[in-house]
C-alpha cells in the first residue's frame, strides 16, 4: 500500500505530508501485535504534528508491546482527488495500511469545523461512516479531545468517546479491547463493557428524547450504561507518561519546538473559556520533572526552542526556578525559551529577559475586552493599568512588538465596548512612543478579535450568540475607530456562527453534518474551503434551524444535550457564574479563594481550601 501512495506524491502539494519515515516514528511488525491503532488527526499534517496530545498518546500506546499505534491525517484536496480517482484508500504513515485494516480508529476532536474531516477520513479509509453500518466489533471508532465534552453531534459516527485526560483511560480501554478481540466478542458486548470504564461514553447505549418545541428533553441510558459519564482526570502529572522522543515532522509544522506542559487546568475562571472550566483543578509538574523532559526532547529532536505551555503559564508558581534550570542547559546550546500564554498582570521584565536571552520575540497579551466593565463580565480580572505596566516594562526593555487578543460579541457588549478595542490598542502604541529608548526601530501593535462562541460546560453555555449581521456591524465600529498605527484583524462571522451551531448541537445535528459532508464540505477550518452555503443547504434538508442552536439564549431549567457529561464543575455553579456575569460581578481566582465549583473532588491545588459542606450543596 505504501508503494501506491508513493506513486502519487509527485502529483500533490507538500508530498512530505504523506511520506512518513520521520525521525522517532515507531515501526513494528504488525504480525507481532494484538491491536493496531490508527491515531487520526482530522486536519492537515502540519497542524496535527504540532499537537502535543497526539505525541503523548502515540508514544504512550507504542510503549505497550501489544499495541502498534500509527498516524493518519486529513488529506489536502489534491491528494483526496487522487485517492478517489485511483480508488485508493487513505492510509497510515507508518505501515501504509488502509484505515479499514486497523482494530481501532481514534480521532482527536480539537475544533468543531473539523467534523466533516472525520467523516471524510473514515470514508477514504474504507470504513462505513455511520456507526450503525459498522456491524462488526472491529474496527472500532473512538474519539476524545475538547470537542468530546459535547459528543452528541457526532454520536451517529463514533462508537466510543473518551472524556477528559487520556493517559490512564486509553490503556484501560485498549486492554479491554484486546481481551474482547481475543474472545471474539460482538459489537454490542464491546460497547456495553467499554461503557463501564469511567470516562468512556458509548452513544449507542443512550436514547435521546425531545420536547414538542424542539428542545432537548433527556438522554435515557439503556443496556446498563451509566446515567452520567464523569471525565477522567490524571492527578499526578509527574507520574504520567510524557514522550522522551516525539516524532519530528518531515516538513514545516505550525510549531517546531519542544513543548513542555507545565500544568493542566486554570485558576482564573474566565467565563467564556471551555478549556479553563473543563480541565479544573490545576495540577502542575515539578520543575525537575520538566527540566528532565525538556533535555530529553531537545536531545531526541534537535529542536532549538522550548515552549512552556499551559492555559496560563505565568500562573505556574515555580516558573523562575524552571527557567533558570532550562537556561543553564539551553543558553550554551543556543536553545531558546518561549512563554506563549502570559497574563499582563503577571508579566515580569526580569523573567522575560531571562527567558528570551537566546532570542527575543514579540509579546502577546489577551485583555479579551476593551473596557473594565466587560472584563468584569467575563471575569478576566485584569485592569488596563496591568496591561500598561506590562507594556511599559517591555518597551523600556527594547521589545518592539505587542499582539493583543480580544473577543467581540461577548454577553452585554455595547458599541462602546467594540470601539474600545482599537482605542486600547492605540493607547499601547502611544505608550511605546513615550517609553521606548529608540523610536527608529518602530513598533508593531496589532489587535485581533475573535468572535464569541458560547461553549458547553462554561457559564456562558446558556448565552446566545450575536447575529452575523450584528457582528459585521460591530467589526465596522472597530474599523472606524482604529488608528493607522494599529493593525486590526478579526475572525469571519460566518465560520464562527457554524462553529457555534456544532458546539451546542444535539444528536439531530449529526444528520446535517452527514449531509454537509455528502455535499462536499471538508477542510471547513480553512477559509479557502469553507462553504457556508453548503451548511445552510444541509440544515435546510434536515429541517433543522441553525439559529435555534447558535443564537438562542437558554433558560435555567432547560436540559442541555451535554448535561450527561460531568466535567467536575457543577451546573449550579456555572449558572451562578452566568448570573454574576450579567451583573458584572467578578469572582476570585482559585488560589485566592475557593468558590466551591465542585472540581475539588479531583484533588489539585484547590482541594485544601474547599469546604466539604459547600461542595455537597453545589453538587
Amino acid at each position: 500500500m505504501r508503494g501506491d501512495i508513493e506513486k502519487l506524491l509527485p502529483r500533490v502539494q507538500k508530498p512530505a505530508r504523506y511520506a512518513g519515515g520521520e525521525v522517532n516514528a515507531v515501526i513494528k511488525d504488525k504480525s507481532g501485535v494484538d491491536l493496531r491503532v490508527a491515531f487520526c488527526f482530522p486536519d492537515t499534517y502540519e497542524i496535527g504534528m504540532s499537537h502535543l496530545g497526539l505525541q503523548i498518546l502515540y508514544g504512550l500506546m507504542n510503549e505497550s508491546e501489544y499495541i502498534w499505534c500509527e498516524r493518519a491525517f486529513a488529506p489536502w484536496v489534491d491528494m483526496e482527488a487522487l485517492l478517489r480517482e485511483k480508488n485508493a484508500p487513505l492510509t497510515a504513515l507508518e505501515s501504509g495500511g488502509a484505515l479499514c485494516e486497523f482494530d481501532v480508529i481514534a480521532f482527536t476532536l480539537q475544533y468543531e469545523l473539523c467534523y466533516t474531516n472525520v467523516l471524510n477520513m473514515l470514508d477514504l479509509g474504507g470504513v462505513p461512516v455511520k456507526s450503525a453500518r459498522r456491524e462488526s466489533a472491529f474496527p472500532l471508532v473512538i474519539a476524545g479531545g475538547p470537542c468530546a465534552f459535547n459528543p452528541e453531534p457526532l454520536a451517529d459516527f463514533i462508537d466510543l468517546f473518551v472524556i477528559g485526560d487520556g493517559e490512564e483511560v486509553t490503556i484501560e480501554l485498549m486492554e479491554l479491547l484486546r481481551e474482547m478481540k481475543k474472545a471474539g466478542a460482538d459489537k454490542p458486548s464491546v460497547l456495553r463493557a467499554a461503557a463501564q470504564i469511567p470516562g468512556v461514553y458509548a452513544p449507542a447505549l443512550y436514547k435521546a428524547n425531545y420536547n414538542a418545541d424542539g428542545t432537548f428533553a433527556a438522554l435515557m441510558p439503556i443496556g446498563g450504561a451509566p446515567e452520567t459519564v464523569t471525565r477522567r482526570v490524571v492527578k499526578d502529572l509527574d507520574g504520567a507518561y510524557f514522550p522522551a522522543s516525539p516524532v519530528v515532522p518531515n516538513t514545516q509544522a505550525v510549531h517546531e519546538r519542544v513543548m513542555l506542559e507545565l500544568m493542566r487546568g486554570c485558576i482564573r475562571g474566565c467565563r467564556f473559556c471551555q478549556a479553563g472550566w473543563a480541565t479544573r483543578p490545576v495540577r502542575g509538574r515539578k520543575p525537575e520533572t520538566l527540566a528532565r523532559q525538556a533535555i530529553e526532547n531537545c536531545v531526541s529532536t534537535g529542536y532549538e526552542e522550548i515552549s512552556l505551555t499551559s492555559l496560563s503559564s505565568s500562573d505556574y508558581a515555580p516558573l523562575g526556578e524552571l527557567c533558570d534550570a532550562l537556561l543553564e542547559y539551553g543558553a550554551p546550546r543556543r536553545i531558546g525559551l518561549s512563554l506563549p500564554s502570559l497574563r499582563a498582570d503577571s508579566f515580569s521584565r526580569e523573567l522575560m529577559e531571562r527567558v528570551q536571552r537566546v532570542r527575543k520575540s514579540g509579546l502577546t497579551f489577551a485583555p479579551e475586552a476593551g473596557t473594565a466593565r466587560l472584563r468584569d463580565v467575563i471575569n478576566k480580572n485584569l485592569t488596563e493599568q496591568d496591561l500598561m505596566n506590562a507594556c511599559a516594562s517591555a518597551f523600556e526593555g527594547g521589545w518592539t512588538g505587542v499582539k493583543l487578543y480580544f473577543m467581540l460579541g461577548l454577553p452585554t457588549e455595547t458599541d462602546e465596548d467594540a470601539a474600545a478595542i482599537p482605542a486600547l490598542a492605540h493607547r499601547v502604541f502611544l505608550l511605546w512612543r513615550r517609553m521606548t529608548p529608540d523610536r527608529s526601530r518602530g513598533v508593531r501593535v496589532s489587535a485581533s478579535a475573535s468572535l464569541f462562541v458560547p461553549k458547553p460546560h462554561t457559564p456562558f453555555q446558556w448565552a446566545g450568540m450575536a447575529q452575523r449581521g450584528e457582528f459585521k456591524r460591530r467589526i465596522g465600529i472597530m474599523k472606524e475607530n482604529c488608528k493607522k498605527q494599529v493593525t486590526l484583524n478579526w475572525h469571519d462571522p460566518e465560520t464562527s456562527f457554524w462553529e457555534a451551531v456544532l458546539a451546542r448541537g444535539d444528536r439531530r445535528v449529526g444528520e446535517a453534518i452527514y449531509r454537509a459532508w455528502s455535499l462536499g464540505a471538508r477542510l471547513d477550518g480553512w477559509s479557502e474551503h469553507f462553504r457556508a452555503d453548503i451548511w445552510a443547504q444541509a440544515f435546510a434538508g434536515t429541517g433543522l434551524d441553525p439559529d435555534f442552536y447558535a443564537l438562542r439564549e437558554r433558560p435555567e431549567d432547560e436540559r442541555l444535550p451535554w448535561d450527561h457529561i460531568d466535567t467536575g464543575v457543577s451546573r449550579k455553579h456555572l449558572w451562578r457564574e452566568y448570573q454574576n456575569a450579567l451583573l458584572g460581578v467578578p469572582a476570585p481566582d482559585c488560589r485566592t479563594a475557593c468558590s466551591g465549583c465542585g472540581a475539588a473532588r479531583f484533588g489539585g491545588e484547590c482541594a485544601a481550601s474547599i469546604d466539604n459542606e459547600q461542595l455537597t450543596i453545589d453538587n
